[in-house]
């Protein structure tokens, strides 16, 4: 029972689902009925819609390509005005800028160009287009008178604000140098910068649009004038205002400076001896007498004339860095080398003048002018580096100047010292050119003034006597090593052994002049007194300065050389005192026996002997007091000499006789106590006893 009906529940089931299919299926055929349906439509609609397209396709194509053909009309026609707008501005550029073109750029440079632009491209433009339109001749003119205007604009501009720099400002820069409290390096500004700026802007276009180059002439010809102003300012400011010194700096300076490029004062020879100074200014000449104005003026250009070296090489060094920003770089060098060549060849002139009053100098015999020269020289050697440094670029011509100024001062100086050297040894022994008391000659203290001179300038004295090496008029060995084509390339040593022995020939022809002159003297006391007192004034001058370490490079220990002359010219001297001291020697004394009468023959020897002293006392006193020592150490030596020598045998010879009654009139003969004679020679070498 039970299986039957679960085959009932099983057959309900199955229709059951038998029917949801059928259901099922009969949904889907609805669906698919209508999806056909609506497939055909849809086909209908877009079959319309094509068709549609189609019909407007065919209607609107001929109204776009007619729409494009009008836009592309349009273009052409706006092409066209614009063209003609463009091509009648230039029929208007003479008209709207001839009357700024004839004003001037004054004042309104930068709208002044624009205008020339303008009219630049109207000529272009009408030399391409229309070559013979009356317009081309109108816009050239009026391009010409602008290009002119412009130049003149330029020439106005660097006229009106080139000014020389002022003198105070020159020796500031100068100082600058030098100055250890000044860090930042001191620049000169020539020109404001708006017109530096408006010369920049007509400078570029000249170059480029104007194809001129003629102011580039202006420019150098306008600076150089200011350029030689400014020295020649330099040059009047010191001679308004120069110091016996020559050095002249402006007040912002003057606690700054630690040195100064001028040379240093120079002495002019002559006595400068303790007790003769009579004869200080005298110069080294045939002449003498007191210095000259001449001579303070001289020392006066010559500082200048220093002092306006350095300020030349910093003026165009200045002056290039302004140039530099205003000429183009293709004509830089040439421009600057035509602006420098008035201020240059003006330095050139006048050093070659003061090498020409010294020259006249040496011909008189003034070797003293030789010295004007070593400051200069000197200067210049230094100088000379950076003045090659500043006219790199310039011609051969140019930077040849100052080479063959130092040359020609080299030259110069290296006769003169030659000739000085021969003046010592040749000056003539004249009786009356002769220190009547002995004293220090003139030639000695004018070579040894000279000497010291050439202390302060070892260097440039070396570099003169170098040209004298290969004559062998020095006999200096030579070491290989130390020989080059020119007097620089001798080393430091060389250079000193070369100075040591032009100092030992002037010493050595000095002391054989001295010799010859001392032969003058009558007396050979005073020729002894003479030549001591040289001698000794040499050693002390030697030994004062450097000039002994000097001479020693050439000749060992000097000093010991001159104490030895001078200790034989003492021993000469003293022997003039042997007609005082040889009365009073033992040999031939009379002999005699104490209580015992003396014979007359004895009592005229003692009577001869004391009169013998005291004449010859007197005589050599009252001579040798008019003589003169102005050494007092050497004086007072000499003093104590003698007072030994005389007042010992002096001493010994009264002690013997002041007992023997020799004589009636004792004060006669015993004239003179041992303390008088010392008082008298005491008296030595001194004009107001």
């Amino acid at each position: 029972m039970i299986p039957s009906e679960d085959a009932a529940v099983r057959k309900r089931d199955i229709e059951e689902r038998l029917r949801q299919e059928q259901e099922t299926l009969s949904f889907i055929r609805e669906s698919l009925e209508k999806s056909d349906q609506l497939t055909k439509n849809m086909v209908s609609i877009l079959s319309s819609f094509e068709s549609r397209l189609m019909q407007l396709e065919n209607s609107i194509i001929p109204v776009h390509k007619q729409t494009e053909n009008l836009q592309r009309l349009q273009d052409n026609v706006d092409k066209t005005l614009s063209c003609l707008d463009h091509v009648i501005s230039y029929y208007h550029v003479a008209k709207d800028t001839e009357k700024i073109i004839k004003e001037g750029p004054a004042g309104r440079l930068e709208e002044y160009l624009s205008c020339m632009a303008k009219i630049q491209k109207a000529v272009e433009y009408f030399q391409d287009n229309n070559p013979d339109s009356p317009e081309l001749n109108r816009v050239k003119f009026l391009f010409e008178k602008g290009k002119e205007s412009l130049e003149s604009e330029f020439r106005n501009l660097l006229t009106r604000n080139s000014k020389p720099v002022p003198s105070v400002v020159i020796l500031d820069l100068i100082a600058g140098d030098d100055d250890i409290e000044t860090t930042d390096e001191m620049t000169l500004e020539h020109l404001p910068e708006n017109i530096l700026q408006d010369l920049i802007c007509i400078s570029g276009w000249l170059v480029e649009y104007g194809r001129n180059l003629d102011f580039m002439n202006v420019y150098y010809q306008i600076r150089s004038n200011q350029l030689d102003r400014s020295i020649r300012g330099l040059k009047e400011h010191f001679r308004k205002n120069s110091s016996s010194s020559g050095i002249l700096y402006s007040p912002a300076m003057q606690n700054k400076r630690k040195d100064t490029p001028s040379k240093k004062a120079i002495k002019r020879p002559g006595h400068d001896y303790e007790l003769r100074a009579k004869h200080l200014s005298e110069p080294l000449s045939d002449k003498h007498g007191p210095p000259t104005g001449k001579e303070d003026i001289m020392d006066s250009e010559i500082d200048s004339y220093i002092h306006c070296i350095s300020a030349f090489v910093k003026l165009v060094q200045s002056e290039y860095l302004l140039l530099t920003d205003i000429i183009p770089e293709h004509h830089q060098k040439r421009t600057f080398d035509s602006l420098i060549q008035e201020a240059l060849d003006s330095l050139m002139v006048e050093g070659e003048n003061i090498v020409s009053t010294a020259r006249r100098a040496i011909m008189r015999h003034d070797y003293s002018a030789v010295l004007t020269i070593f400051p200069i020289l000197k200067h210049l050697k230094l100088m000379k580096q950076e003045f090659d440094q500043v006219l790199q670029g310039t011609a051969a011509s140019t930077k040849n100047k100052l080479p063959v100024l130092i040359t020609s001062m080299e030259t110069t100086g290296a006769k003169a010292l030659e000739e000085f050297a021969d003046s010592i040894k040749n000056d003539p022994d004249k009786e009356y050119n002769m220190p009547k008391d002995g004293t220090v000659h003139e030639l000695t203290s004018n070579a040894i003034l000279f000497l010291q001179q050439l202390l302060d300038f070892q260097e440039t004295a070396s570099a003169m006597l170098a040209s004298q090496v290969l004559g062998d008029t020095y006999h200096i060995p030579l070491d290989p090593r130390e020989i080059g084509t020119s007097s620089s390339s001798y080393n430091s040593e060389f250079n000193r052994r070369l100075l040591s022995n032009y100092i030992c020939k002037i010493l050595g022809n000095l002391q054989l002049n001295l010799h010859s002159k001392a032969k003058v003297y009558e007396d050979a006391a005073l020729g002894a007194v003479f030549l001591l007192n040289n001698f000794n004034y040499i050693l002390k001058s030697l030994e004062k300065s450097e000039l002994i370490q000097l001479v020693a490079v050439s000749q060992k220990h000097p000093d010991k050389a001159y104490r030895s002359h001078i200790d034989e010219q003492l021993q000469t001297y003293q022997r003039s005192w042997l007609k005082v001291t040889m009365p009073l020697t033992e040999g031939n004394l009379p002999a005699f026996q104490p209580g015992t009468k003396l014979k007359d023959k004895e009592r005229q020897a003692i009577k001869d002997r004391f009169k013998a002293f005291n004449d010859g006392l007197e005589e050599l006193c009252k001579i040798q007091k008019s003589w003169a020592i102005p050494d007092k150490e050497q004086r007072d030596t000499i003093r104590r000499a003698q007072k030994e020598n005389v007042t010992v045998a002096y001493r010994v010879f009264w002690q013997r006789y002041s007992n023997v009654p020799f004589t009636k009139n004792v004060e006669k003969y015993m004239k003179y106590k041992v303390e008088q004679v010392e008082e008298m020679i005491e008296k030595l070498f001194d004009t107001s006893a």
